[in-house]
């Protein structure tokens, strides 16, 4: 599990490798990762926009942004959590994603938080980020 912390917005990935969808003769690797947001905050916050840097096994990257995260923007009261899974395809056994969340508050103010670096590797795999 990777984890980070940002203006007291907790957020937690757990990344694991989807044999069933993926075909390494086809050079496709599938992972799927589930995050959980833990609002630790002593206010509102609502997930307005996501963004992430994407980085195979051979160094090329892609970025990814859009509004909110599968379909949704949560709203998380104080102690609110919220949990989702998502998935990335590669066509190498390894990866690295790392990322961040614009948050609004109640006052309309945005501001970004930490979605932490995790290592997409195949099962028995050496992790390449820690």
């Amino acid at each position: 599990m990777y984890s980070a912390t940002t203006n007291n917005i907790a957020v937690s990935v757990e990344p694991f490798y989807l044999d069933d969808r993926s075909d390494p003769s086809e050079g496709r690797y599938v992972w799927a990762y589930r995050i959980t947001i833990d609002n630790q905050s002593d206010e509102w916050v609502k997930l307005v926009a996501r963004y992430w840097q994407i980085t195979d096994g051979a160094g090329r990257v892609e970025e990814v942004s859009g509004e909110g995260v599968v379909g949704e923007q949560p709203e998380l009261d104080p102690g609110d959590s919220y949990q989702y899974t998502s998935g990335c395809p590669l066509p190498t056994p390894s990866g690295i994603m790392v990322g961040r969340y614009t948050m609004q508050n109640d006052r309309g103010e945005l501001f970004e938080i930490d979605i932490p670096a995790f290592s997409l590797d195949l099962p028995g795999k050496p992790r390449v980020v820690n």
